[in-house]
């Protein structure tokens, strides 16, 4: 029993050492062979490199659903019949945009429209004509100084306050109804235009003037705000250094 364990050991040991020899061989052979990628990851590196080949189109801006009056059609109004061009020394004009323009033309106008409203009070004022009653507790109207910047001076701090925050109100509130209440003046509307209730023509006089009428209204209306922006400074400068204005009376 002893002899043929020892025959059978060999022939285990050779088979052992012959499957070890073979593995070997098998490793061996395999170190040069290409290892298959999996086809999930082939796929998805063949459709990166189909969008990368692929021409990616440029984002095109959506147009404005709104439309700005043109810059033309502003520079049109009013006639320029005074000195025969706009007078636009910086190019401010040329160089803005139909809505900056627009912004322009608005402003414009509420400058006029303050400034006449300055000339005129000035001048009341310097023709000694007085409201009744008073202006503040102690302050009746009658002793207001007949020049504007003294009569100015002459209001208590509360009531420039007062009329500061009046003014804000109203431009406040113009902005507001233009958006809600009708077209802005940066979206199409007409620049300049009154929005607020009862302000302007409260009886309503322009409702049934013409389309022509009104526009020749505006037209008179930038350009008497425009001297009366003017007549202001004049005023102004008049009091501020003497001898600036030739003919001045004293106001």
């Amino acid at each position: 029993r002893s002899e043929s364990n020892c025959r059978t050991l060999p022939i285990i040991i050779s088979t052992k050492m012959k499957l070890a020899v073979f593995s070997l061989l098998l490793s061996g052979a395999a170190a040069f062979t290409v290892p298959q990628a999996p086809a999930f990851s082939t796929r998805l590196f063949e459709e990166a490199e189909a969008a990368e080949e692929v021409e990616v189109a440029a984002p095109v801006e959506a147009a404005p659903a709104y439309e700005c009056i043109s810059k033309e059609a502003i520079l049109a109004a009013p006639n320029t019949i005074e000195i025969g061009r706009v007078w636009d020394p910086l190019g401010l004009a040329e160089n803005a945009g139909p809505e900056t323009l627009a912004w322009y033309r608005h402003a414009e106008v509420k400058h006029g429209r303050v400034a006449m409203a300055a000339f005129v009070g000035w001048w009341v004022v310097g023709a000694g004509i007085r409201l009744p009653g008073q202006l503040a507790t102690d302050l009746d109207f009658a002793s207001i100084p007949s020049k504007g910047l003294e009569a100015w001076d002459a209001v208590p701090g509360w009531g420039k306050v007062q009329m500061l925050l009046f003014a804000g109100l109203i431009e406040f509130h113009d902005e507001l109804f233009h958006s809600r209440r009708g077209t802005h003046y940066l979206r199409g509307g007409i620049p300049g235009k009154n929005m607020v209730p009862g302000l302007y023509d409260p009886l309503g006089f322009s409702d049934k003037a013409s389309e022509e009428a009104k526009a020749k209204g505006r037209d008179r209306e930038i350009k008497n705000g425009r001297l009366a922006m003017l007549g202001v400074a004049g005023l102004y400068s008049s009091v501020a250094i003497e001898g600036s204005v030739p003919l001045q009376p004293p106001c």
